[in-house]
C-alpha cells in the first residue's frame, strides 16, 4: 500500500469538499463545532471558492492512497489575519485545509501529506512548516504535537480566525525527498 502526492486540478474540488464535509459531519458526532458556521467556520460554498482559487494557482495537494483519493492539503506562503507575523510568514510555507479521508485513517496519509509540505518549505528556500489548528479542538493539537509540531502560541483574542492554535516544525526536521519537476510548476514567491 503506498501514498503517493499529486497536485489537485479542478476536477479534484468535488472529492475536496466531499472530504470537508465528511470531516465536519464525523467532528461534530464528537461534540466539536469546527468547519460548522456554528463554530464560525467557512460555509461549504466559500470553503470551494476559496480551495478552487488555491488549485487554480498550484497550491492544493492530493495524496492517493494506492490511486484512490485520501486526503488534501494547501499550501502556500499566506495566513489569515492576526495569527502570524508578516516575518514568520516570510520564512515558512503556510498549511491549510489538511483533511483526510476517514476511510484511510491510520495510514499515514496526514503525515505523507505534511512532509510533502516540508519538501515544499526546501523547494522554496522557507525554514518552517506553520499552521494554524482549530482553538477548541485539543485532539487536533495532540496529533500536531504527536507529528512534530510544537505549539508556538495561541493567537491574540483579536484574530479573525476560529483557528487561533498556531503550530510549527522546522523543515529541516523532516527527512525529504526531492520533488519531482512536474510538482514544481507553482513555486512561492
Amino acid at each position: 500500500m503506498t501514498v503517493r502526492i499529486r497536485q489537485a486540478s479542478l476536477a479534484d474540488l468535488g472529492t475536496i469538499c466531499r472530504l470537508r464535509l465528511q470531516r465536519t459531519s464525523w467532528l461534530a458526532a464528537r461534540g466539536s463545532d469546527q468547519w460548522t458556521q456554528q463554530g464560525r467556520g467557512l460555509p461549504i460554498e466559500i470553503f470551494a471558492r476559496a480551495v478552487g482559487r488555491a488549485v487554480d494557482a498550484g497550491e492544493t495537494w492530493i495524496a492517493e492512497f494506492d490511486g484512490e483519493p485520501a486526503g488534501t492539503i494547501t499550501v502556500n506562503d499566506r495566513a489569515d489575519e492576526g495569527l502570524w507575523s508578516p516575518g514568520e510568514i516570510a520564512d515558512a510555507v503556510i498549511v491549510h485545509y489538511m483533511i483526510v479521508d476517514l476511510r484511510f485513517a491510520g495510514n499515514q496519509i496526514g503525515t505523507a501529506l505534511l512532509g510533502h509540505a516540508a519538501t515544499l518549505a526546501h523547494t522554496t528556500d522557507r525554514t518552517w512548516v506553520r499552521l494554524d489548528a482549530w482553538t477548541t479542538n485539543t485532539a487536533l493539537h495532540a496529533y500536531y504535537q504527536r507529528s512534530g509540531f510544537r505549539l508556538a502560541r495561541i493567537a491574540a483574542p483579536e484574530a479573525s480566525s476560529p483557528s487561533t492554535a498556531l503550530f510549527e516544525r522546522r523543515a529541516d526536521s523532516w527527512h525529504t525527498a526531492p520533488i519531482p519537476a512536474i510538482a514544481r510548476r507553482a513555486t512561492l514567491p
